[in-house]
């Protein structure tokens, strides 16, 4: 009687399988303030442009964009500020070893709530793909979406 039906929030970076191959994935808390967390509740944030950067020896994720809660008085929160991402320690320093290798970078690949009520944020260290792996990407992505096809059938 006194459970509430909560709808399973999950904002994907879809691109970003396109443009990035994933070495590691990895899972982070995310540090959020006042009305942010409604806004994602309510599915209202794009993690499209978002990327992750080290900021003295702490992980923040940027340009993700959480959209103002509607029913917020004058205590609103930005919609695109930096956030930090609370991962343990020795998962920061492992990212930084890797991090030093030229071309990679960490981005968001999906944000979510957990079964606690929490938003967290799934992160990869990634490297850039060339135009051929990514002619490669979607020459697989339609075999497969064919043979689900003639499945169907």
């Amino acid at each position: 009687m006194g459970e509430k039906l909560v709808k399973e929030i999950k904002i994907r970076n879809k691109k970003s399988s396109f443009l990035y191959e994933f070495l590691e994935k990895f899972e982070a808390g995310i540090q959020l303030r006042g009305t942010e967390i409604k806004s994602i509740r309510l599915g209202k944030a794009s993690i499209k442009e978002g990327y992750c950067a080290f900021k003295n020896d702490e992980l923040f994720v940027y340009n993700i964009d959480i959209t103002p809660y509607e029913n917020a008085s004058f205590a609103n929160h930005e919609s695109k500020r930096p956030r930090k991402l609370l991962l343990h320690k020795k998962e920061i320093e492992k990212l930084v070893k890797k991090k030093r290798d030229v071309g990679l970078t960490i981005i968001p690949t999906l944000l979510f709530i957990n079964e606690n009520g929490y938003a967290k944020l799934n992160i990869a260290l990634a490297k850039g793909k060339k135009t051929a792996d990514k002619r490669e990407s979607l020459k697989e992505k339609d075999a497969k979406r064919q043979m689900d096809r003639a499945k169907k059938v």
